[in-house]
């Protein structure tokens, strides 16, 4: 027979239909045995016959009770500890009916001692029946192929995890684990040893002729960037497996490259599922700036929440059309609205949100390069990140919508810039609007950079990597915070369901990262060394500062819920908007970059540029 029928016929042999009669049959050989036990390995011939009078009523009591617990709806190849606890009540109800019935037809001269033997027995038979199953129909599944060795980087639970989904894979045969844990040297998995530790990965890649590792530790951890050190010693590709979201499209199925997102990820973030069905399913809302990193991950977290209308807006003709093309593909029931305007002109945002009346509004359009704000572009940042927050603030408000949600920086604390200058005022328009719309809810929300976002460090050192280098680092001790862009923007939509009018939210960013450590990871996820690609020192540019911080000196923060989200405290301020309005309005478009300085101190007094 060849294999393939092999496999069908075992396949056959777990079919739920099969199950109960298999399991009433070795009900009924245990009641025998529980017999023969009973009276010392021979039976007297009338309590034989007694054994098969009464056969009847323990295949009842235990066809019901495996029935009543749902036993057959577990498939005997993946038999696990859950499947034996609901088997063993069960099988102990079973053998409570048996003895009912049994004792309530008063059976003259039953051995009671039966009654306790046989449920004993049936649960060790029927619980060996299904070890069997899963042995016999697990060797029969393809296993390991002979493809290109394999070394698997992580820790005996987390390799455990991984090896099912590598099973059947034609190019991939892992021929060891390599282990972050010491103690778990020499032990083996399924038939595969550790064969070292983090340490040992570049000998161990040789002596093995490993041709890539597969890292199954929890993304952002040590072990993951210890193995991407060891890894690019030898040139040793680094995967890892698909993210869950990845699973879902169908589109990878295979191991995957290592990211930087999977070196410095964190845990995911853990929503309000429900709370934002309610806020945003079958509801209308509106995303400025749809087309950048953070708004267009915006609209794919809003659209998988079911809304009846998306309206996108952008400056950016070309953002809004990829916006729309991946939107429509992916979401083909939603109706998406996709509308190229500049949040710096009122009457037209006022225009486009009367039309559809959002009922949460979310402003994520802003220049955010800090060196472009700082020289030649400052009235650009004003207007923007100033003017803009004000017009689409007061957008929401005249039409009625429940939520508007600022996406901020941790660059407006104690500014040393005029891009963080302008976020900051633009938090304090925020508050001062929220005065005059009281049935609208206006909330902040502060993060750090964005990893893989526009404009940020990430693009630019891959380039920098592609020509061949070198990677250009502003000074070896800055440090940034860093966050995914999914997780930003989950945080965001959090922040929108949970907040208060006027409240900043402040986001767990994590431990800061060295932006040269960044670059030597990016580095080594491109095979290469320092050595093949130096990295260059340059000097801070205008306006920049070595840490960012996420609080001004003159605030604290208080808990939320929610682990990752904090409200920061003593950052609630107002500012004259009319004045504010006045000023951008007379400052021309060239107005003196000191006279415009010195304004923006005036209202941000915290702002301290950078001699």
């Amino acid at each position: 027979m060849s294999t393939s029928n092999k496999v069908h016929s075992l396949i056959r042999l777990d079919s739920r239909w099969l199950q109960l009669p298999i399991d009433l049959a070795l009900v009924a050989a245990v009641w025998w045995f529980a017999f023969w036990l009973r009276f010392n390995l021979d039976t007297p011939d009338e309590f034989q016959s007694m054994m098969v009078q009464t056969l009847v009523w323990p295949l009842l009591a235990f066809a019901a009770s495996l029935l009543g617990f749902g036993v057959y709806r577990h498939i005997w190849r993946y038999t696990s500890v859950a499947e034996l606890t609901r088997l063993s009540y069960a099988v102990a109800l079973g053998g409570l009916l048996t003895a009912a019935a049994i004792l309530m037809l008063r059976v003259e001269f039953f051995p009671r001692s039966v009654l306790l033997l046989h449920p004993l027995l049936a649960l060790v038979a029927l619980g060996a029946a299904r070890a069997l199953a899963r042995i016999a129909l697990s060797g029969a599944e393809p296993s390991f192929l002979s493809g290109k060795p394999l070394l698997l980087v992580g820790s005996v639970q987390d390799a455990a995890a991984a090896l099912p989904a590598l099973r059947g894979l034609r190019q991939w045969t892992p021929v060891g684990i390599v282990s972050p844990v010491a103690a778990e040297q020499g032990r083996s998995l399924q038939g595969l040893s550790v064969v070292g530790v983090l340490a040992d990965l570049p000998r161990l890649a040789q002596r093995l002729e490993a041709a890539a590792a597969l890292v199954v530790s929890a993304p952002g951890t040590d072990a993951r960037r210890a193995a991407l050190m060891g890894a690019s010693e030898v040139g040793l590709p680094l995967l890892t497996m698909p993210r869950p979201d990845e699973w879902l499209r169908n589109d990878h199925s295979q191991p995957r490259r290592v990211e930087l997102e999977d070196l410095l990820g964190r845990a995911p973030v853990a929503l309000d599922e429900q709370g934002l069905s309610e806020l945003l399913t079958g509801q209308t809302v509106m995303v400025t700036g749809a087309g950048g990193s953070i708004g267009s991950e915006l609209c794919r977290q809003i659209a998988r929440f079911g809304v009846r209308r998306l309206v996108c807006v952008d400056v950016s003709e070309y953002a809004i059309y990829q916006l729309e093309r991946e939107l429509a593909a992916s979401h083909p029931q939603m109706q998406g609205l996709y509308y190229t305007g500049n949040v710096r002109e009122f009457e037209r945002l006022l225009a486009i949100a009367e039309q559809h009346r959002p009922a949460t509004v979310f402003h994520a359009a802003a220049y955010k390069h800090v060196p472009l704000m700082e020289s030649l572009n400052e009235i650009e940042a004003l207007r923007t990140n100033v003017l803009g927050t004000l017009n689409a603030a007061r957008v929401a408000g005249r039409v009625g919508a429940q939520r508007f949600v600022l996406i901020s920086t941790d660059k407006a604390v104690n500014p040393t810039n005029v891009m963080g200058a302008s976020k900051r005022l633009a938090e304090q328009v925020l508050q001062s609007v929220a005065v005059e719309f009281a049935q609208t809810r206006y909330v902040a929300v502060r993060f750090g950079n964005v990893l893989g976002s526009s404009g940020s460090v990430v693009p630019l050192f891959t380039s920098q990597i592609g020509r061949g280098g070198p990677v250009t680092v502003t000074h070896p001790d800055i440090v940034r915070y860093f966050m995914t862009i999914p997780e930003a923007a989950q945080l965001v939509l959090q922040a929108s369901l949970m907040g208060q009018t006027r409240q900043i939210f402040v986001l767990d960013m994590g431990e800061p990262v060295k932006i040269v450590d960044l670059a030597r990871l990016l580095i080594r996820l491109s095979g290469q060394t320092e050595q093949n690609i130096p990295i260059s020192f340059t000097g801070l540019r205008p306006g920049e500062k070595l840490f960012e911080e996420l609080l001004a000196n003159d605030e604290t923060t208080e808990p939320t819920p929610h682990a990752k989200l904090r409200v920061a405290k003593g950052a609630d301020t107002q500012v004259d908007t009319e004045a504010v309005l006045q000023w951008i309005a007379s400052a021309g478009p060239a107005p003196s970059a000191a006279e415009l300085r010195v304004w923006l101190q005036s209202l941000v007094p915290e702002y301290q540029p950078v001699q």
